[in-house]
């Protein structure tokens, strides 16, 4: 049966690539799509990139993977889109769209009549999430983050669906997971999870950096994962290697051998909290990306550059930083600070915003 999604048709043994046009109420955009319906049957996985502004590292690993996976060596059905949010990426490079001033990754599962943001969630999950096999959301620290990389996931109370996310979340090289034992909240991956679908939200690299090396991994990361998952066969190419844009003998190196499973000992974390701007102000940290903190101690301090007055801000749980604002000047509500406890048995965390 041939896979279509908006102007794009995919007969099995064939790969659609092109733009998807998105009624946005006030306007229209075009998504970049890549559909890969392999030969033989299989799961369908869905990967997005790009659903914030200024993270390039989720947006060129997920180049890479559309390039490099090939109908004969797919089992199933592979839907790329490496950037899922072009108002915000091409136009804002922040969280927010210029387009409302929506973050989008704080209201999933959308709304078909509400802002464009919230228009362009609902389409992702109409067209894309819902009713797929396994969903990856891949992101980076932004421009204005610091940002330890960690794999996230939401648990549901369905123990069958909950232990898919977890084990793709720890097949993805990643040495840090961290859950939530909630999914609620507007995130991607959580509304993939109240949907059933199995999801993980993948965060490698921060402050908007542009870095190869660190995409590459990613993108063999998550060949390996897609390998895992039984949707990846012989014959595809290691990820990483293939150089966006070229063409071809230089764009077809040599096939990947299959992964061996992950070496690397996961350490498993729980969502804590996270720490917002009371004011409108400066932000000095004194706690960043990767360091432990004290719950009821100092993480920082807000300055009034009117009057000078310090306010400090302090962490409200034990655990480790996992990502920070490096930004200068913040507005009231700015996430600051999201924080992480090592898991243990019975502890009940907030959901993270991310």
């Amino acid at each position: 049966m041939t896979w279509t999604v908006g102007p794009l048709r995919a007969a099995p043994g064939t790969t659609a690539r092109g733009g998807v046009p998105v009624d946005l109420g006030t306007t229209t955009v075009e998504l970049p799509l890549t559909l890969v319906h392999g030969h033989r049957p299989g799961p369908r996985v869905v990967i997005t990139a790009g659903m914030h502004g200024g993270e390039f590292v989720g947006v060129d690993a997920a180049v890479r993977l559309a390039a490099a996976l090939k109908p004969d060596a797919v089992h199933g059905r592979v839907a790329i889109c490496p950037v899922a949010n072009p108002p915000a990426v091409y136009h804002g490079r922040l969280d927010a769209s210029p387009l409302d001033g929506v973050n989008i990754n704080r209201v999933f599962p959308g709304d078909r009549r509400g802002t464009p943001t919230e228009r362009l969630a609902a389409w992702h999950v109409e067209h894309l999430v819902a009713g797929a096999d396994a969903y990856l959301d891949l992101h980076s620290g932004g421009i204005d983050e610091d940002l330890t990389d960690f794999v996230g996931y939401r648990l549901t109370g369905d123990p069958r669906l909950d232990d898919r996310a977890r084990r793709m979340a720890h097949h993805l090289g990643v040495q840090d997971v961290v859950f939530g034992r909630e999914a609620n909240g507007g995130n991607s991956h959580a509304a993939a999870a109240r949907l059933g679908v199995p999801a993980v939200l993948v965060e490698t690299g921060d402050r908007g950096r542009r870095e190869p090396a660190t995409a590459a991994r990613l993108a063999d990361n998550v060949l390996g994962l897609l390998t895992e998952l039984g949707v990846v066969g012989a014959g595809v190419v290691e990820a990483g290697a293939v150089e966006p844009g070229v063409v071809g003998p230089e764009a077809a190196p040599a096939p990947r051998r299959d992964p061996a499973p992950p070496r690397h000992r996961v350490r498993e974390w729980v969502w804590a909290g996270a720490v917002t701007a009371g004011a409108t102000g400066l932000w000095y940290p004194t706690a960043t990306a990767g360091e432990d903190v004290t719950a009821g101690r100092p993480i920082g301090r807000l300055v009034d550059p009117a009057d000078g007055r310090t306010t400090p801000v302090i962490s409200p749980a034990t655990g480790r930083v996992f990502y920070n604002s490096h930004a200068l000047t913040v507005a009231a509500g700015d996430e600051l600070a999201a924080i992480a406890a090592p898991h243990t048995e019975g502890h009940r965390p907030a959901s993270a915003a991310r």
